[in-house]
């Protein structure tokens, strides 16, 4: 039985090379890729009678089409069919909630390898998935 695999996708080089890393390690693989929009929290949040008021809101959900399509021509290229999907919301909320929710047996995703005060201060989605993925976490570091 194929594996699903869930490549979460931003728009770094980390997400390109986690999503290379899929097509070629796991070629039997069901691969889905995923960008979550960030929705804007405070201020703008409190006015916005939908998501879609928010400000940026439709030219993010154009941004993540077309990374979506981006990466399925890149898979294509190599002979392979994946699925997309866009979510909007915390990133690492929403990539581990759609993964056990959609019965993915792994998730293979990029880091920006940030250390010490840098990750404190930014966040690290990957590292927060890892922490809370009840599956497989793979993290691939751009060489």
């Amino acid at each position: 039985m194929a594996r699903k695999t869930l490549v979460p996708m931003d728009d770094s080089p980390q997400a390109e090379a986690a999503l290379a890393y899929a097509l070629e390690e796991f070629p039997e693989a069901a691969v889905t890729a995923m960008h979550v929009v960030r929705l804007p929290e405070g201020y703008w949040s409190a006015f916005a009678g939908s998501e879609e008021e928010l400000p940026g809101y439709e030219r993010a959900h154009d941004r993540a089409r077309a990374l979506l399509e981006s990466a399925a021509r890149t898979a294509a290229d190599g002979g392979r069919d994946i699925e997309t999907v866009v979510k909007r919301g915390k990133p690492a909320r929403e990539i581990v909630e759609y993964a056990t929710e959609n019965g993915f047996d792994q998730i293979v995703m990029g880091s920006h390898g940030r250390h010490g005060v840098d990750r404190v201060l930014l966040g690290s989605v990957s590292e927060s998935v890892v922490r809370r993925a009840p599956m497989t976490v793979v993290v691939v570091h751009e060489q």
